[in-house]
């Protein structure tokens, strides 16, 4: 592979402005080093474009730049506080919310082949150009597509381009997106169709990255790709094997003072592939490994570290969320799911404290109660359905299935993921479900069949393949991400969704929805999503389980770890190692 090789050493101005920096810890900042990340799986995307996995999060932080980003904190506020990135600030809209103004930062550079080069205006937009490429577009790309002015139009105009580079290049600088506006080259404006108080966070997202012209040259995330990497941010592809290293150095067109979030004390980062969940957390103890990619800490050992008071140990609410879905559109038992006393009888029923010691106990998860999760803006403490300690209550949830025509209770079809916990989840599900009178068949599906061939065919619902489904759910972003969770989920406007499984809609939920985003007053904003979340699930179409939290650990040499949400990590790009 050709990588272009960045020196190792940082420059005087670097190490100065590293030094000069204090810890969350009061420790002054130590350079230099090699931080080593254990994984099963390698990093799936060098290209921020295509689909890829959340743990991905972290190498984009560490090689790539946007707008808006998010700080490393212990603080859960700040957590999910939008930080000016590429940008020189945060800006107010205009217009009635609907127009923004950034300023990009002096010094933000490319690592591009003739040396470091500034970051303009032009490389933003050609940055959303390449969302809607007709090679593998961004799954993301809806949420831009009817928000920005123009680009639904430009969208629809590159799918009937040729999906080659020729094809794709000459279109994307031919073309122009309307509603994105390049004046000078440290300028961009957007235009947007309608007010939308979450655009701030929605340029958080990876696949907003500005895109240097030389990507044009090769198909999204290539080998030639990989093979001419240019990075934005600190860190720079030094060597590539797949499935086994992928290796960060310093990008020597990277400039600290153009960068608020970013310390990058560490002179390489190792991302190693192939390493089992034991293995890991043994090389971590053992001061061989440092942090984990892909690898959730075994509930065992979190409860063994946290017996022993290991400070290492911590945790991060992401927004993730685990909830059951209910068929209502199949005529099985007569259309019983369609009743919203069945489905509030359901909610009554299940022991959710059971769930959560299922997965480990409250360091791992809390009981859910509504569609919006902990770390989420629009979560609030509410019980609709209230139980004793959130154990489940069988009796109430008879007598709402006798109110609804059904004493005898009702047999229902239960697919699950049969993978990890979700074998051991469905149990616990199945066995208070049958308590309350519901009679649980359940299904064990591969794991490669469950989402794409079983829950997000729409045939399968209509058919009644399944009744219920344990499912999960995480948002694209963190913080202000209630649009990610209720428009995929629980919105229908005549064009099957992926992820709304029965097709539930509420118009009087649609509405405040539409004042949420609109709103420029944040805390209006999530009064209205709280009532959004009280308005569902009164016609409940899922029951909610649990808020998961993600419990972080790492090696005794690293120091200065403080959680990135939007990675789901700590930040590689503000630890530093104690040597």
């Amino acid at each position: 592979m050709k990588f272009r090789k960045s020196t190792m050493a940082a420059s005087g101005g670097l190490i100065l402005a590293l030094l000069s920096s204090v810890s969350a810890y009061g420790q002054e900042p130590q350079t230099g080093g090699t931080l080593r990340i254990l994984g099963t799986a390698e990093v799936d995307r060098f290209d921020t474009v295509p689909p890829a996995t959340a743990d991905t999060g972290s190498f984009f932080r560490a090689t790539t730049r946007q707008l808006i980003n998010f700080a490393a904190s212990e603080d859960p506020a700040e957590q999910i506080a939008p930080q000016a990135d590429l940008a020189a600030s945060v800006p107010t809209a205009t217009d009635d919310g609907t127009t923004y103004t950034f300023t990009l930062r002096e010094g933000a550079n490319w690592d591009a082949p003739d040396g470091a080069r500034q970051i303009v205006a032009d490389d933003v937009e050609r940055g959303f150009m390449r969302l809607c490429n007709p090679y593998i577009p961004a799954p993301a790309v809806s949420y831009f597509e009817d928000l920005v002015v123009g680009f639904a139009d430009f969208c629809a105009g590159f799918a009937e381009v040729e999906p080659t580079v020729e094809a794709m290049k000459a279109y994307i600088e031919e073309s122009d997106i309307s509603g994105i506006e390049t004046p000078a080259d440290d300028t961009v404006v957007f235009h947007l169709n309608y007010a939308a108080n979450d655009f701030i966070y929605l340029l958080t997202l990876p696949v907003t990255t500005p895109a240097p012209v030389e990507v044009l040259d090769y198909l999204p995330d290539s080998p030639e790709y990989r093979d001419n990497y240019i990075s934005s941010g600190p860190y720079t592809i030094a060597s590539y094997i797949p499935d086994t290293s992928l290796t960060l150095s310093r990008n020597p067109a990277w400039d600290a003072e153009s960068d608020p979030l970013r310390n990058a004390y560490v002179d390489e980062i190792e991302v190693i592939a192939g390493v089992q969940p034991d293995a890991a957390m043994q090389q971590l103890q053992s001061g061989d490994g440092d942090m984990l990619y892909d690898i959730n800490v075994p509930p065992v050992t979190v409860q063994m570290l946290t017996m022993q008071g290991d400070e290492k140990i911590s945790t991060l609410a992401e927004g993730a969320s685990r909830m059951i879905w209910i068929n209502t559109v199949s005529d099985n038992n007569d259309g019983a799911l369609r009743d919203p006393l069945v489905r509030q009888a359901l909610n009554y029923a299940v022991d959710k404290a059971a769930v959560v010691q299922q997965v480990g106990g409250p360091e791992f998860a809390t009981p859910l109660n509504g569609i919006f999760p902990l770390g989420i803006l629009g979560h609030h403490d509410f019980e609709p359905y209230p139980t004793p300690d959130s154990q489940g209550d069988p009796e109430r949830a008879r007598a709402l299935l006798a109110e609804a025509g059904y004493p005898d209770g009702l047999s229902l079809k239960m697919p699950f993921r049969n993978a990890g916990n979700g074998a051991a989840e469905a149990q616990v599900l199945q066995a208070s479900l049958q308590e309350a009178g519901f009679e649980i068949e359940l299904i064990p599906t591969p794991a490669s069949d469950f989402y794409p061939r079983l829950i997000t065919n729409f045939d399968n619902a209509l058919n009644g393949v399944w009744d219920l489904v344990p499912s999960g759910w995480s948002p694209d972003w963190p913080g202000g991400a209630a649009r990610s969770i209720f428009q995929p989920q629980y919105t229908y406007d005549g064009t099957h969704g992926t992820f709304n499984f029965s097709d539930y809609n509420n118009e009087a939920a649609n509405e405040i929805a539409e004042r949420a985003l609109s709103t420029t007053d944040l805390g209006e904003a999530e009064l209205l999503w709280n009532e959004v979340d009280e308005v569902v699930m009164a016609d409940p179409p899922t029951v909610p389980l649990i808020s998961q939290t993600t419990v972080l650990y790492h090696g005794a040499r690293v120091e200065n770890f403080l959680p990135y949400a939007a990675g789901g990590n700590g930040d590689w790009t503000n630890v530093w190692l104690n040597r």
